[in-house]
């Protein structure tokens, strides 16, 4: 299938809910509104159960719990509530697709979301772009396993979804990667632009001169992501580093790996968002 008509397949590529849609066009402006997100919040008892979950969870440690919605807005701040929008707009749209084990999946995307916030600050990347670009960066994966099952099937018998060698494996075989239509899913949803280019560049963050940082910052946390998946350790980790993006990142091996433990996604943690 040809990209295009990947990106419009309405099997492929789901609308975004109205609701989540309300609160990423607020949450974009550069002074949201917290009434105007409350009150679209409260009309989803989905995203309100969640909202208040992370509120009351135990990294916050508040000695009373929090109640409704403009209480947890309080305590999480407009980023954490953009991340947990991001998250509930993308599992909500794929609850079953073919080919893949989705609490796997989220887990390997949890862990280069984690990754990419904690080495955000080397790079001077915003935190909360780096880890919402972190968790979206394979999106495209689940769009082309649901909207071509036949072709995906067949790749990842050959080559598994988070394998090392996946983005060569798709080029070959379709002439575009997860990368492409990853971006053109972010594109649709009206994401942030610099989320777009984030998922957009992330193979190749710095072809023809361009330089996006988020997306080479997304490249190494999802080649630690997917070493770690590939059980890689010692030489055969450090001669997989992909020194060429971090040397124009200013980033050497010993920083990306001494980030460990980052804490790693447990799979319960990553079916907790489906």
């Amino acid at each position: 299938m040809h990209l295009e008509d990947l990106l419009d397949s309405k099997t492929a590529l789901p609308s975004v809910p109205r609701v989540i849609a309300q609160v990423m066009f607020e949450l974009n402006k550069e002074e949201p509104d917290l009434r105007v997100i409350s009150t679209a919040i409260n009309t989803d008892i989905g995203l309100t159960t969640r909202l208040l979950c992370l509120a009351n969870s135990a990294q916050f440690a508040l000695s009373s719990k929090v109640g409704n919605v403009s209480q947890a807005l309080a305590v999480l701040g407009f980023d954490q509530v953009s991340q947990l929008t991001a998250a509930a707009a993308v599992t909500g749209a794929f609850k079953a697709v073919p080919g893949l084990e989705l609490s796997v999946f989220w887990r390997y995307s949890l862990d280069v979301a984690k990754l990419a916030r904690k080495l955000a600050r080397s790079v001077r990347a915003n935190p909360s772009l780096a880890f919402t670009s972190g968790l979206l960066h394979a999106v495209g994966e689940l769009v082309m396993h649901q909207g071509m099952p036949d072709q995906m099937r067949w790749l990842n018998e050959r080559v598994e979804p988070l394998a090392m060698r996946r983005v060569k494996a798709e080029i070959h075989l379709l002439g575009y990667c997860y990368a492409d239509v990853g971006a053109g899913f972010a594109r649709l949803w009206d994401f942030p632009v610099e989320i777009v280019d984030a998922i957009q560049q992330q193979n190749a963050p710095f072809d023809n001169e361009a330089y996006e940082p988020l997306a080479g910052l997304v490249h190494l946390c999802a080649w630690r992501a997917r070493a770690r998946v590939a059980g890689l350790e010692g030489g055969l980790l450090v001669d997989s580093f992909p020194d060429n993006v971090a040397l124009v990142l200013g980033v050497d091996v010993d920083e990306v790996l001494q980030q460990e433990p980052i804490d790693w996604t447990l799979l319960k943690e990553a079916q907790s968002i489906l």
